[in-house]
């Protein structure tokens, strides 16, 4: 197992794989640790996961480096990205015991509620491109509900997997609490199907979802799921366009593209459609592409070459099938993984820039006659996590988000997780929730107390 610089394709380190017989071990550990751990108040869960936020803040810097080395991260984002952990660290601390509170509930007893009980251990198959974030939105309300957690990382951060651990570690988390395994995909089914492992989140592509919920399914054990996404942004003709162009612009970019929730499909009403387009061409050819370390970069490598191969690929078929090309696509030369900002007009159904996925930043933009066509193209996908709606009439755009087939719709805004909202999507984009109450509970035996 090794980490590469998408930058410059040299090899950062190399990490030796743990054995099935290691991370059986260190499932056997985490599992003896929620037996104490399950037991603990939530005053004492808080104190270590408060001082996991401290950590974080204080060495910033040093994560944020960590993440632009392995997945070339601009650094920018990646110090953003360190502090929302922190940010979800202390949320959860602070309002676990809440969210988890028993429920009573009036029946014909004397007394009946519903309590929450941790079920276990969790394994977490986390992705690579927000390799802070993922984790601790999964690993904060879970341990602080009094379950432990496994990590099965992305096999390009091993890094970041480790530092993770050590953060727990560091805060003062029980030994097995929180464990990082060192291991490929193939290893996966055989944690999956440990007894002691008791269930699966996984953020990644919709393909390693189906694969962990079928072998997940087949040993009957909870599943959540947050998988890809092609989200739509509505402008309509009353939008106010500055905003719209900026927030598009943003969402596209964050992350060089490579986000779930990334703005990716732009439906457009056409009577803005002339002005939007030149407005986001504009606007994203501004953008800096290099260097993640560099202060000014907005724009860093892809994670892998080869995940930047497909993304070209995507495109050129995409105007090979009548798109048009107005910024962009074209493989910069020299080392590195770049892709540049690229904006496609003309998108049409077929092409893979409106039915895929494009995790790398590429805009499609597809007209739309009026509100209810464009209601109907957001609709038109396999994948349902995030959408927005940009327009001055706010009763309007909540009306439409109501309509649109996604796990989250933002008006006037960009799409984004917020520890204190359920994140998570329908359809191809995964099911369960994260975050929140929703979130919290989803690795919690729901159980009926009923008094005579």
């Amino acid at each position: 197992m090794e980490s590469v610089n998408p930058t410059t394709g040299e090899t950062i380190k190399h990490y030796e794989e743990m054995t099935p017989q290691q991370a059986a071990a260190a499932v056997v550990e985490s599992h003896e640790a929620w037996k104490t751990w399950r037991k603990t108040s939530f005053a004492e869960r808080a104190t270590p996961m408060k001082k996991a936020a401290a950590i974080l803040r204080e060495r910033k810097q040093e994560f944020a480096t960590l993440m632009a080395l392995e997945m070339g991260k601009p650094l920018k984002q990646g110090i953003a990205e360190v502090e929302k952990c922190a940010l979800g660290c202390e949320y959860y601390a602070d309002h676990a015991e809440a969210h988890l509170a028993s429920e009573i509930i009036k029946t014909d007893a004397s007394k009946s509620y519903v309590a929450f009980d941790p079920l276990g251990v969790v394994l977490a198959v986390m992705p690579w491109n927000f390799p802070f974030w993922q984790v601790f939105r999964f690993a904060a309300p879970a341990l602080m509900a009094g379950n432990t957690g496994v990590l099965k990382h992305a096999s390009n951060v091993p890094g970041c997997a480790l530092a993770i651990e050590e953060i727990f570690t560091q805060a003062g988390f029980p030994k097995g609490v929180f464990r990082t395994l060192l291991i490929g995909s193939t290893q996966v089914k055989a944690v999956i199907e440990h007894p002691r492992v008791r269930a699966v989140t996984l953020t990644g592509s919709t393909p390693a979802g189906k694969a962990v919920a079928a072998q997940a399914g087949a040993v009957i054990k909870k599943t959540v799921l947050e998988l890809g996404g092609s989200d739509a942004y509505i402008v309509l003709e009353d939008a106010d366009l500055d905003l719209a162009v900026s927030t598009c612009t943003t969402s596209r970019l964050i992350n060089s593209g490579q986000s779930c929730v990334n703005a990716k499909r732009f439906v457009i009403v056409e009577p803005l459609l002339a002005a939007f387009t030149e407005r986001l061409v504009a606007s994203m050819r501004a953008k800096t592409m290099g260097d993640p370390l560099a202060e000014g970069t907005d724009i860093g490598p892809q994670a892998r070459r080869d995940l930047r191969d497909d993304l070209h690929t995507q495109v050129l078929d995409s105007i090979a099938q009548g798109a048009t090309l107005l910024l962009g696509g074209e493989v910069p030369p020299g080392v590195g993984s770049f892709y540049p900002p690229t904006v496609l007009t003309d998108v049409k159904p077929g092409m893979p820039a409106y039915d895929e996925e494009l995790f790398g930043p590429v805009a499609a933009i597809i007209a739309a006659r009026d509100e209810a066509d464009a209601v109907r193209i957001a609709n038109d996908s396999v994948f349902g996590l995030g959408a927005a709606v940009f327009t001055k009439d706010l009763a309007r755009g909540e009306r439409i988000a109501r309509e649109l087939e996604a796990g989250c719709t933002f008006i006037n805004a960009l799409v984004a997780s917020d520890p204190r909202l359920p994140f998570g999507g329908i359809k191809e984009a995964g099911y369960g929730r994260e975050l929140g109450s929703y979130g919290i509970r989803e690795f919690m035996n729901v159980k009926t107390v009923y008094v005579r």
